[in-house]
């Protein structure tokens, strides 16, 4: 009956908005063009040459415009966030064509880039950064997505970066780099109210931005989201914080902070309900010296909780500190310098009769230095040299080297072509993990590594088409795997057993049909060629090291009725996973907006339109989950 009544609400509430944006279609066209410069600048969106000068940070440690960055880079704008309905950064990321991104269960993620998701939701090549603040877990190098949580319209871009980027980020930028990048304080004036429903979430979010003094900026948030898991269980996220930014044409100042928390009800057979709850506290500080000379040291501390359901509960401390310096020597080079540390204290403790890690406690510390040098070789030619040393606790210094070669034919072309070395350093499950008897983590478990290279073109023929290709071909060693130790095969142990190729093609581009029809499409063909290394006695096989798809693409529609109506047409396919076997399906995803006033924006968005319900990811531990048609009707109010 209550799922009755919630279909019910749903279909009326959709009906309500069908004629609100029925009635708006039909309005006058003079009353609908009455409407102030911040209204316009709302519903346009980005022309294809804006987009190409959106600057980006990932890529050469400072700020570049896209269409010059010399790699695999995709930038989801806050535009494309808005009009995909998206109330999730795991959902904002389904928009980048170089990511894999599939859904566990209500609050789990597996997200990669160039291959090697895990089903069980631990992934751990990619490195994301949160406004510079690394959010992956020591625990197992990965991220825990339901605690990576924002107002989205606060967002200002996420730069996806496939490929390795250990000379500028460290270890665990081997597949790729994920910076999430929010809106500054001056930005984000005044009061929003955004929220929305359906049968299976509800979210709510409150943000209030004001002025301090002739240069200050300030905002504070709020919000609530609830998701189902499965009856009567339902997942449910609190979060609150701040941003501050003060600055002048020398000085810029940024604190900015989160609080949250999360919680699951217990279900039958488990030990205990499920939490999570953790904060942040941020401070950056940036010197110009000139257009082309800056400091900036950047420091933060983060705390998070997780207590699952079969008791175990696991505690992180971490503090770092950055410094970096960027300064032209000469006209031909462009250099920057940086070093860095970061301490990570952690202790878990475990549930009756589960893993445990031993010791039940430690702090492992990485220390960094780096050096990048631009070098411009000709008007049309640059070379681009990097190199970061980084000493961590368990497997002691690495070095992770990248030279990339950036050539313009012409103006509105750019090749590349790179070389490049990262490293995935040894986690707390690698080296500590242990199930009894059966299961012991690896004391001499070192890092995992690849060399990368890679060979791209970028290409803007007139102002109503652009397009990027690049091609990857990924050496990999000291793979992980599990390992028997004795003729009876147990207790088993993490080693470094395997060894392997991956390649393929990414591919993405926009096409503007008119002034009011954009389309955007992408595609991803990955291929890899795993096998254990001599003597290796793994009993998991190469299908252990990470379950993706050789084929993924997606088209969007994006479509302006008028300067009030938005109408939004998401396709994607997704092929089909080896081990754990799910099917390949394919996602429709629409929606409608209307701006009713100035001020009010309603919009109504459809998810999986073509079936009931598919799986797109198995953890082989827990049972099968499926994505469900769902539709979000949503309300968003600013002052």
């Amino acid at each position: 009956m209550e799922s009755g009544r919630r279909s019910g609400l749903i279909a009326g509430s959709a009906a309500v908005l069908a004629g609100v944006l029925l009635a708006g279609a039909a309005m006058p066209a003079e009353a609908q063009t009455q409407s102030n410069d911040a209204l316009e600048t709302e519903l346009d969106a980005l022309s294809l040459e804006q987009l190409s000068e959106v600057e980006v940070t990932s890529v050469s440690g400072s700020a570049q415009p896209v269409g010059e960055a010399p790699a695999a880079i995709y930038v989801i704008t806050s535009d494309d966030i808005e009009r995909g309905g998206i109330r999730s950064i795991p959902g904002a990321l389904r928009l980048a064509p170089n990511l894999q991104v599939a859904r566990i269960d209500a609050s789990t993620f597996g997200v990669t880039a160039r291959g090697f998701n895990q089903s069980s939701g631990t992934a751990n090549k990619l490195l994301v950064l949160m406004d510079g603040r690394i959010v992956y877990t020591p625990l197992f190098s990965g991220v825990f997505w339901d605690e990576q949580n924002a107002i989205m319209e606060d967002l200002d871009r996420i730069e996806v970066v496939s490929g390795p980027g250990g000379s500028l980020w460290g270890s665990n930028a081997v597949n790729g780099v994920i910076n999430i990048v929010s809106r500054n304080a001056h930005e984000t004036q005044g009061l929003l109210v955004t929220g929305g429903a359906s049968d299976a979430a509800q979210a709510l979010g409150v943000r209030y931005g004001a002025r301090f003094g002739d240069a200050g900026a300030v905002r504070v948030y709020g919000l609530g989201l609830r998701r189902a898991v499965n009856e009567p269980a339902e997942w449910r996220n609190m979060q609150a914080g701040f941003r501050a930014d003060w600055g002048d044409a020398r000085d810029a100042l940024t604190l900015q902070g989160d609080v949250y928390t999360g919680d699951q009800d217990q279900l039958p057979g488990q030990f205990s309900d499920t939490t999570i709850s953790g904060g942040n506290i941020l401070g950056r500080w940036t010197r110009r010296f000139s257009d082309a000379s800056a400091f900036q040291v950047q420091a933060y501390v983060d705390r998070t909780q997780r207590h699952i359901s079969s008791g175990i509960r696991a505690d992180v401390d971490a503090a770092a500190i950055d410094a970096q310096y960027n300064f032209s020597l000469g006209s031909a080079h462009q250099i920057v310098l940086g070093a860095g540390a970061r301490v990570t204290s952690d202790t878990f403790t475990p549930g009756p009769g589960t893993v445990f890690l031993d010791p039940d406690s430690r702090t492992l510390q990485t220390y960094n230095v780096f050096a990048q040098d631009t070098v411009t070789l000709s008007p049309s030619l640059e070379l681009i040299a990097g190199l970061k040393l980084e000493n961590n606790s368990y497997s002691g210094l690495e070095y992770m080297p990248s030279a990339r070669l950036a050539w313009r034919p012409d103006p509105n072309a750019l090749v590349w072509a790179a070389v490049s070395r990262a490293v995935r350093t040894p986690s707390r499950f690698d080296k500590d993990l242990i199930n009894g008897v059966t299961f012991t983590g690896g004391p001499d478990f070192t890092s995992e590594e690849v060399v990368a290279y890679e060979l791209g073109y970028r290409a803007q023929p007139d102002d109503r088409f652009w397009y990027s290709i690049s091609a990857y071909y990924n050496v990999y060693d000291d793979l992980r795997t599990v390992e028997g130790t004795t003729a009876f095969v147990f207790p088993l142990q993490v080693r470094n057993g395997m060894h392997g190729e991956t390649y393929g093609i990414e591919a993405w581009g926009s096409y503007a049909v008119t002034d009011w029809w954009r389309l955007n499409a992408g595609l991803w063909l990955l291929e890899k060629d795993l096998a254990l290394d001599a003597g290796s006695t793994d009993v998991f096989g190469v299908g252990f090291a990470g379950n993706d798809p050789d084929v993924q693409a997606s088209l969007r529609s994006l479509m302006d009725f008028g300067e009030r109506t938005q109408f939004d047409l998401a396709i994607r396919y997704v092929g089909d996973l080896p081990s754990p076997s799910v099917p390949s399906y394919v996602g429709v995803d629409a929606r409608i907006g209307y701006r009713v006033t100035d001020r009010l924006e309603l919009s109504i968005a459809g998810y999986n339109l073509l079936d009931e319900g598919h799986v797109e990811f198995i953890n082989p531990s827990l049972p099968p989950r499926e994505t469900s048609r769902s539709f979000f009707i949503s309300a968003r109010w600013r002052s």
